[in-house]
C-alpha cells in the first residue's frame, strides 16, 4: 500500500494536527476551571501504598529508533489548553466547536492528498459520511468498515470526525461508514451507543455481517466494543472482527501507564485534563463503572476477532493491553500492535510513515477474517 506524502514542509505539519480528528484532542478554551482530578482508585492496603516507587527527575530524549517524521511528533510540546475543563455546557460546546474548527478547513487536501471520496447521508435516521478509496480493490468490494471517531465523546463533530475512517479507506482498502453521533452536553450516554446500534441494525439487514467490521480509536475504540456488547445483549449479528485503536475502556481511569505515562504522553498528557472533565459529562451521573461506559468491566465471551492499536507512551496504553489480556482470556483471538515512541492515537497522523503501517496492518488482520 501507499503512504501519504505531503508536498512542503507547512502543509505536512498542518496535516499532522489531524492525528486527533479521530481521536482525543486537546484544543484550547479561554475560560475554564483548573483542572480537577478523576474519580479516586479504591486505595491500596497501606504495605502496597508505601511501596510506591519514588522516581528521579530527568529529561525524556527522543527516541532515534523511529521515523524522521514520527520523531518530530514525540518532540512537541504539551497542546494548549490540555488541562482546561470546561465550567458548564457552553464551554463544552464551544471547546466542541473549535475541535471542528481546527480540522475542518484542511479537510479537502487531506481527501485529495488520500484520494478518497466522502459522501454525506443517513443511515437508521443517524448522519454518516460514506468514505470510499478512489481504487477499490476487488476483494473488498463487498465489504464494509463501520467507524466510530474519537474525541473523549464530546469533540469532533460532522466530517471533522472522519478522518481515521480516511486513513482506514486510503492504506487499508475498504468503503467506509463514519458515525456522526450524537455528544454530550446535549446528548450525553446512552446516545451515541444508541445512534451506532441504529446504524449497525440497518447496515445488518442490508449486508451481510460476515463481510462487516467495526473500528475506532480512543473514544471510538470504547465505542466499539461496548456497541459489540450492546448487540450481543440485543442478540444482533456481530461484526466478524473489529479494531479498537486505544482504547477509552476504564473511565474510572486505572491501569498502569495512566499513571506511568503521565506526563509523558504529549497528546492526553495526564489524566488530570480535559479528559477526566469528558468521562464525567458522558457518564452523566451513571456510574462509570458500567460495562456499556467502562467496556473493560464487560463479558467478552463471543466477541469477534480484534486488533488493538496502541503506542509506547500511550496514556491509554494500559486500556489497551489489559482489554487485549482480557479477551485472550475469554477465547478470542486477538493481536496487539504497539509503536515505539507514540503518545495517545498518533498512528493516526497523515504523513508519517508508521500511519500507513498502522492502518495497513489493521487492513490485512480484517481482510483475515471478512468474508
Amino acid at each position: 500500500m501507499r503512504s501519504l506524502t505531503i508536498g512542503n514542509p507547512r502543509r505536512m505539519a498542518l496535516h499532522r494536527r489531524l492525528v486527533l480528528t479521530a481521536a482525543l484532542a486537546a484544543p484550547t478554551l479561554a475560560r475554564a476551571e483548573p483542572a480537577q482530578a478523576p474519580r479516586p482508585a479504591t486505595p491500596l492496603p497501606a504495605p502496597l501504598a508505601e511501596a510506591a516507587r519514588a522516581l528521579p527527575a530527568r529529561r525524556l530524549p527522543v527516541p532515534d529508533t523511529v521515523s524522521p517524521a514520527l520523531q518530530r511528533l514525540i518532540a512537541g510540546p504539551y497542546p494548549p489548553g490540555w488541562n482546561a475543563i470546561p465550567a458548564d455546557a457552553a464551554g463544552w460546546r464551544a471547546l466542541q466547536a473549535v475541535s471542528a474548527a481546527a480540522v475542518e478547513p484542511h479537510l479537502p487536501a487531506l481527501r485529495a492528498a488520500l484520494r478518497v471520496q466522502v459522501e454525506r447521508s443517513r443511515i437508521g435516521g443517524v448522519p454518516v459520511f460514506t468514505v470510499t478509496p478512489e481504487t477499490l480493490p476487488p476483494e473488498n468490494r463487498d465489504r464494509l468498515l463501520l467507524h466510530l471517531h474519537g474525541g473523549g465523546y464530546v469533540l469532533f463533530p460532522g466530517e471533522s470526525g472522519a478522518g481515521e475512517a480516511m486513513l482506514m479507506a486510503a492504506h487499508g482498502g475498504f468503503r467506509c461508514i463514519s458515525v456522526d453521533y450524537r455528544m454530550p452536553p446535549d446528548h450525553p450516554f446512552p446516545a451515541a451507543l444508541e445512534d451506532t446500534l441504529a446504524v449497525w441494525r440497518t447496515l445488518c439487514a442490508q449486508h451481510d455481517p460476515r463481510r462487516m467490521a467495526i473500528f475506532g480509536s480512543s473514544a471510538g475504540g470504547g465505542l466499539t466494543l461496548a456497541t459489540v456488547l450492546r448487540a450481543r445483549g440485543e442478540r444482533l449479528p456481530l461484526p466478524a472482527a473489529i479494531a479498537p485503536g486505544t482504547p477509552w475502556v476504564d473511565l474510572l481511569g486505572a491501569g498502569d501507564t495512566r499513571q506511568a505515562n503521565a506526563y509523558v504522553d504529549n497528546v492526553l498528557v495526564a489524566d488530570t485534563g480535559w479528559v477526566s472533565g469528558a468521562a464525567r459529562l458522558y457518564a452523566a451521573g451513571r456510574d462509570p463503572a458500567e460495562p456499556l461506559l467502562s467496556p473493560i468491566n464487560g463479558d467478552f465471551a463471543g466477541f469477534p476477532p480484534a486488533i488493538l492499536t496502541s503506542g509506547t507512551r500511550d496514556l491509554l496504553l494500559s486500556d489497551t493491553v489489559r482489554t487485549h489480556r482480557k479477551l485472550r482470556r475469554a477465547g478470542v483471538a486477538a493481536e496487539l500492535q504497539v509503536f515505539e515512541g507514540q503518545s495517545h492515537a498518533q498512528f493516526i497522523t497523515p504523513g508519517v510513515p508508521e500511519t500507513a503501517e498502522a492502518f495497513e496492518e489493521i487492513g490485512r488482520f480484517l481482510a483475515q477474517h471478512l468474508l
